[in-house]
């Protein structure tokens, strides 16, 4: 099984979508269960999910097993932290909070060595899982993305894409909203948070790199894949729990309930 960033860009290449899951409880066995056949990459999310430093190696380990590619989105845009992620095994990082071309190049040095970057040199568990110790290899095949999800960020994103060394960018659309003013959720609506989505995406062709987004349910996640994004997210480990427990709750008490107030939709 090829679980390297290889196996996503060779589907980019040939111009498919990936799909991928998200990982926000800190369990094994449910990445296992999450990653069935036709899932192409897992994210450990280090940012808002109930994650932390230790249980990230045993995560990325459970997406391997099971033939998924894994990647992280590391908790902000500092170096050591992504170097780290990349170190332990993420075939990529996910950036949030990337408003500027600037920061985007910040993102993409912590990922390369010199003199392409400014990564360290300690691939304690990506010699590996990559089976090399070349640079080149261990700092150019990995995937960087960064998040626009600001007013800024998305007012300055075909510069942004422009960014050298980067590989995509991610819409995290709660983010986005509340950047745009709107209320927090995925699956947004609102003719403004539409535009600026479509420019993300224009901007991502443009530069000749991935577009990635967060989706709320798969129908959603074929929508934006026929759209033109390949980096598509479609479900969540603690979304999935809560619906299905939502649903079998209804069919037991044999009535429907209200949807709970601020459902599991960041990101």
């Amino acid at each position: 099984m090829n679980t390297t960033a290889g196996a996503l860009r060779a589907r980019w290449a040939a111009g498919k979508p990936t799909f991928g899951v998200w990982v926000a409880l800190a369990c094994p066995f449910a990445v296992e269960l999450l990653a069935t056949p036709g899932v192409d990459y897992v994210c450990v999310d280090q940012q808002h999910g109930i994650v932390d430093g230790r249980d990230v190696v045993g995560l990325m380990r459970a997406a391997e097993g099971r033939g998924a590619v894994p990647i992280t989105r590391v908790p902000a845009n500092r170096p050591w932290l992504i170097g780290k992620a990349l170190d332990v095994g993420a075939q990529g990082v996910v950036v949030p909070l990337v408003s500027s071309p600037g920061e985007a190049a910040a993102a993409v040095a912590a990922c390369r060595y010199p003199p392409a970057g400014v990564r360290s040199f300690g691939p304690i568990r990506s010699s590996i899982t990559m089976d090399a110790r070349d640079p080149r290899t261990l700092g150019d095949e990995v995937l960087c993305f960064v998040m626009v999800e600001t007013r800024e960020g998305v007012e300055q994103v075909e510069r942004i894409a422009a960014t050298p060394g980067l590989d995509g960018i991610y819409v995290g659309p709660a983010d986005l909203a509340l950047g745009l003013g709107l209320a927090p959720d995925l699956d947004k609506a609102e003719p403004e948070h539409e535009a600026a989505v479509e420019r993300i995406l224009h901007a991502c062709r443009a530069a000749g790199i991935v577009a990635g987004i967060q989706c709320g349910s798969g129908r959603s996640a074929r929508r934006y894949a026929d759209m033109g994004f390949q980096l598509v997210t479609f479900a969540k480990d603690s979304s999935v729990l809560q619906a299905a427990m939502r649903r079998e709750l209804e069919a037991a008490l044999g009535e429907a309930r209200p949807a709970a107030a601020g459902r599991d939709g960041y990101t």
